[in-house]
């Protein structure tokens, strides 16, 4: 898990720094994040302090109501030891004993423009994103027609070189040699490369290759959905591999089965030509066509013909 400090969410999402900005390191340790209504109320029991303090409209019109010594009172509560900071939404007046609160406890007060539920939505997704438990896994994540494809196989199999030729094609580049992964929600894992991988590919006799200074800014990019495990696999005669795509294997990461498909690497294949071909048959597949059914539709198209015609055959030569 990273560590994301109060500095992190501010610089991720143009927060004003009304007060506070000495103590910006305060670390961020849960994506959720409370609307304090009935703190503001007397409640104070089971009160989530480790979590940002977000005001919007309801909260702020509720506040001017009271007298100030209680507005002193309940932030005086409010600003514990463990509150990371505290956000006013919609670009509301910070009330004076809000700015006495967080000075006397050290507690940030930040102030946004944006409607309370986008920054409550803004701000959950990035920390979801930067807290989530990561897994490291040893391949290349490539962006395929719009497809997350990582790219996985023994040490040497040409994983990067595969991938270089597919970014020549004009697809993009997310991670090489090691990919961070992590699992965004109960359908989707997200893949992204180590901030000092990031860009780079490294290709046996060359070197480190950059590829946005060489292929451009569209040739990358940040992060992406993994939809598909590829692994390369030196070609070995005595191994059985499917011929015709009815074989279905997984890969589990974290709580979710990703699809995986296994292609032998052997002199004289165009591994690029075929991870696109994979790409695009997955992708038929989940809208619906997939060329397994249409084989076996003419296979008994052509069984049903041959055997109309044994059957004429047979009748003629009864007549006969």
């Amino acid at each position: 898990m990273s560590i994301v400090t109060v500095r992190d969410l501010v610089e991720h999402s143009n927060l004003v720094v009304v007060s506070g900005e000495d103590y910006l390191d305060r670390p961020l340790t849960t994506s959720e994040i409370a609307r304090p209504g009935l703190v503001l109320a007397g409640y104070f029991k089971f009160f989530p302090k480790d979590r940002i303090q977000l005001f919007g409209r309801t909260e702020a019109t509720y506040i001017k109501e009271l007298t100030p010594e209680r507005r002193v009172e309940i932030y005086d509560f409010m600003a514990s030891n463990s509150t990371p900071c505290f956000i006013v939404a919609r670009g509301i007046e910070v009330t004076d004993e809000l700015i006495e609160a967080g000075e006397k406890h050290h507690v940030p007060v930040l102030s946004s423009p944006l409607r309370t539920t986008r920054i409550l939505g803004h701000l959950t997704n990035f920390l979801e994103s930067r807290l989530a438990e990561r897994k490291s896994v040893h391949g290349v994540l490539v962006e395929v027609f719009g497809l997350g494809v990582l790219i996985t196989g023994e040490s040497g199999v040409g994983k990067s070189e595969t991938a270089l030729e597919l970014v020549q094609k004009g697809h993009r580049l997310v991670a090489d040699d090691r990919v961070e992964l992590y699992q965004r929600d109960e359908v989707t894992i997200v893949g992204e490369a180590p901030e000092i991988l990031s860009h780079l590919l490294e290709i046996r006799g060359v070197g480190i290759v950059d590829v946005f200074t060489l292929f451009g800014a569209g040739a990358i990019r940040d992060s992406i959905e993994v939809d598909l495990i590829i692994y390369l696999e030196n070609w070995n005669q005595a191994n059985h591999y499917d011929r015709l795509g009815n074989q279905e294997d997984w890969d589990r990461i974290f709580d979710i089965d990703v699809k995986r498909i296994n292609i032998p690497v052997k002199t004289g294949r165009n591994i690029s030509i075929i991870v696109e071909a994979a790409a695009m048959n997955f992708r038929s597949k989940q809208m619906g066509f997939d060329p397994m059914e249409t084989f076996h539709k003419n296979l008994n198209l052509l069984i049903e013909k041959n055997a109309r015609i044994d059957a004429q055959n047979k009748l003629d030569g009864d007549v006969l």
